[in-house]
């Protein structure tokens, strides 16, 4: 029997499975080779590791760490001591805690950049407890300055003054003890709050609004503004809101030379106090310069998010065509969105209120800005890519405000698909208007400590009513789904956060007062409040995505504290230090 050979079929077929055997163990052998070479592959090496204490990272799946690995300005590594091992070269700087807390790098919501440089440089009234401590603090000023050069200072706050003064109009001290003492210097004091101002006779001599009879009153009353006068008719030296200017126009200007003093000031004041951002609620042309050529020298310091002057129509003009500037490369400087300031404060009794003061009938506060210019800014913005940013502390200021929000909104719907506007202070809110936040998608950017220092006389202007429905309700806001923006508002309070993170929990002055604090069931919990200084900020600047919690590939921003102040008893909390502060992988301050 003769048998034929193998068959082209089968030929192939085993040829085919040859091939697919070597191609196959090329594969393995490539597949070993990758293996080997990644084993070998060294992990990249951190500039610096931080561990040895208590870390909160504010990030929800992994809220606390043993150790956070920094390469450049960048989180490179967040988790356990031993993993950041991995880490280590011969040149890698090591932080070790000491048991020491460190958070994200605090973020100051809502502050006065330049104001704060300048409380360090001018008459700093902050801490002034009586009408006669501030006449001496100016007596002592005109000791030491040139006859007519003109003094200024801020902090003052009538309410907070015992004994309260002597004479007093409509709530308010008068200048003729202030103006003995500085017969030939021009003085001009600003209220805490920032709207309103004291001024001697001198300066309203220059200001030619002294002396005045009832039958030469002019400019004592006008749009969004008032001057406090006597039953004579003669100002008392208060000048309310826009008022202020009366007097504010005769200042000489800053010099260059000043502004970078006060700036310089400024940036060692915030890296003292833990602040690595900061949300510089309005600034003008010469500002801008300022911080342009500060970070082209590399003198910024601090992470500032800018808000342009709403007093500057012609600015927002110019912006609007060229839209927002976002520093993507070092994230120093970003200007993207608009400060208006639409009504006053209720220490001045200057905040805009649907129902009269309790402590002034028939007095409503000010309106200080048209509400058509808001609606209108508001239009323009969201065609432009910008953020509005207003000023409301009344009922009815806050009110107007998401009212005009909303009608932007519905009129430039894809615009607003994530316009985060925000309503700066939100301290007095009609309770119809306390969800409207949330469901605006308008971020109230809220300081706590304002609760702490003025609630006590904050009761007179409003009444208990309205308080207890209205003012400060940080927990109503958080409940309803909006997210707050905390801050101090420096320099009408100190920058210090540890301050205004005790009001957010504690509701008390920072005296420790009254036991249970004002409206307990307000409180925020210990984490919102670290939120509301972190993650919630940033998120009111656009920012989550690269600060606000430590996450690997994050800014290298931290705040580093003396104690655990997510643990330690509320009665210790006053008592903690920033004892080291890090900007982009830095350490710019170091208390240890």
């Amino acid at each position: 029997m003769v048998t034929s050979g193998p068959s082209k079929q089968n030929l192939k077929i085993k040829y085919y499975m040859k091939l697919s055997q070597k191609l196959f163990g090329l594969y393995l052998l490539g597949l070993l080779f990758f293996c080997a070479c990644s084993g070998e592959r060294e992990v990249e090496k951190a500039d610096m590791i931080i561990q040895g204490g208590t870390i909160y990272t504010m990030d929800e799946a992994q809220p606390e760490a043993e150790a956070v690995a920094v390469k450049g300005n960048r989180i490179i590594f967040v988790g356990s001591s031993a993993g950041a091992q991995d880490y280590v070269a011969g040149s890698t700087e090591i932080i070790d805690l000491k048991g020491l807390t460190m958070t994200p790098g605090l973020i100051e919501g809502h502050g006065h950049f330049m104001g704060l440089g300048y409380s360090e440089l001018n008459l700093n009234l902050l801490d002034v407890t009586s009408y006669k401590e501030l006449v001496e603090r100016v007596e002592a000023a005109v000791a030491k300055a040139e006859p007519g050069q003109w003094i200024t200072g801020r902090g003052w706050h009538q309410s907070k003054w015992t004994p309260a003064p002597e004479p007093m109009v409509h709530g308010f001290q008068t200048h003729q003890l202030l103006s003995e003492v500085s017969p030939d210097n021009p003085v001009f004091l600003r209220h805490a709050s920032g709207h309103a101002g004291f001024a001697n006779a001198r300066a309203m001599e220059i200001a030619g609004v002294m002396p005045l009879s009832k039958e030469n009153i002019h400019e004592l009353n006008m749009e969004g503004g008032e001057i406090i006068r006597d039953e004579l008719g003669n100002p008392t030296g208060i000048f309310n809101e826009r008022a202020m200017e009366l007097i504010a126009r005769h200042i000489p200007e800053s010099t260059p030379e000043k502004d970078r003093q006060a700036l310089a000031l400024a940036v060692k004041a915030c890296h003292a106090s833990g602040i690595t951002s900061f949300h510089d609620a309005g600034i003008g042309r010469e500002t801008i310069e300022l911080y342009h050529n500060a970070k082209e020298k590399g003198e910024l310091g601090v992470r500032i998010y800018a808000m342009l002057t709403g007093f500057d129509p012609d600015l927002l003009e110019e912006w609007y065509d060229r839209g927002p500037e976002i520093d993507t490369t070092d994230h120093l400087l970003t200007i993207r969105s608009i400060k208006l300031n639409c009504d006053g404060a209720l220490g001045s009794r200057g905040a805009w209120l649907l129902e009269a003061y309790t402590d002034r009938p028939g007095h409503f506060g000010h309106e200080t800005l048209p509400m058509e210019f808001v609606l209108a800014t508001s239009q323009k913005a969201l065609k432009s890519g910008f953020q509005v940013c207003s000023h409301a502390i009344g009922d009815r200021a806050n009110q107007e405000i998401l009212d005009r929000y909303e009608k932007a909104f519905n009129k430039n719907p894809e615009a607003a698909k994530d316009h985060r506007f925000r309503i700066e202070h939100a301290q007095h809110l009609h309770p119809d208007d306390i969800p409207r936040f949330a469901s605006l998608g308008v971020v109230p950017a809220m300081q706590a400590i304002h609760m702490s220092s003025d609630r006590p006389w904050a009761i007179d202007r409003l009444g208990e009513k309205r308080i207890k429905e209205g003012a400060y309700v940080w927990q109503k806001l958080l409940q309803s789904g909006a997210r707050i923006v905390n801050g101090t508002d420096v320099p009408v309070e100190p920058i210090n956060p540890i301050a205004s993170f005790y009001a957010s929990v504690s509701r008390k002055t920072l005296e420790g007062t009254p036991e249970d604090g004002y409206e307990p069931e307000q409180k925020m919990t210990r984490e919102q409040a670290l939120r509301s200084y972190t993650l919630d900020a940033a998120y009111g600047a656009f920012e989550e995505d690269i600060k606000g919690s430590i996450e690997p590939d994050k800014l290298a921003d931290f705040t580093i504290f003396s104690q655990d102040i997510m643990t330690v008893p509320e009665d210790k909390l006053l008592q903690t230090k920033v004892k080291m502060t890090i900007v982009g992988g830095k350490v710019v301050y170091n208390g240890l």
